[in-house]
């Protein structure tokens, strides 16, 4: 009967997860397959570009990728009403496409930013695609509990690993957000040498609190 109690809130997150049957407009969206897609188009722009111009050009699939997710992301945000349980399980969903949205929209000025190298470029490249793994880990890990045909697991073996996977999200939307701002301090700091600070703020955005 707790089974069941437990489930009941969380089937309507089935859907969110692409796991469900319900014709949903946008239920045959799988958010995991979504992180994986970008992480592929990642690896691939790491693996194919030698130049910052390459990267630029292989980056435009990426994007291409983020901007239809963000519609899934987009119609998952303005779902209300949740019981506490779900709400969890779709901020959670939600914290991987901030992670991704991080990437994508901060990559993209990176590309236009002289301050760094393609070597560089590469290397920032890699390391988002790396949390990137690890948050599509965390999101897979989620859909295991959030099936409805796991049977075996308790009220509170459910909720453990829910409780989990939120934690670990949010560390790694935090450690993306650190990254990014690592990463334009760079660009910051080389600028300062050569008095051409505000042409990065103007980039960037004025993140005096958040870069430098």
């Amino acid at each position: 009967m707790k089974q069941i109690k437990f489930l009941i809130p969380l089937i309507a997150l089935c859907l969110f997860l692409g796991t469900g049957t319900a014709k949903a407009q946008w239920t045959v969206i799988d958010p995991s397959n979504i992180a994986q897609s970008i992480v592929n188009s990642s690896k691939s722009l790491v693996q194919e570009s030698t130049t910052a111009q390459n990267m630029i050009n292989n980056f435009k699939e990426t994007v291409k990728i983020y901007q239809q997710a963000k519609k899934y992301y987009d119609a998952l945000q303005a779902v209300n009403n949740l019981v506490r349980d779900a709400r969890k399980v779709q901020q959670t969903v939600l914290m991987l496409g901030d992670i991704s949205g991080y990437y994508v929209n901060n990559y993209k000025k990176m590309l236009t930013d002289p301050n760094y190298t393609s070597a560089e470029l590469s290397a920032i490249a890699s390391g988002y695609t790396r949390i990137l793994e690890d948050a599509t880990g965390v999101l897979n890990d989620l859909k295991q509990v959030v099936n409805i045909t796991t049977l075996s697991m308790t009220d509170k073996d459910r909720m453990d690993v829910v409780d989990d996977c939120y934690n670990e999200m949010k560390r790694l939307k935090s450690l993306t957000a650190y990254y990014t701002n690592k990463n334009i301090s760079v660009s910051y700091l080389r600028a300062k040498k050569k008095a051409d600070t505000q042409r990065v703020i103007n980039l960037y955005g004025d993140g005096s609190e958040k870069y430098w």
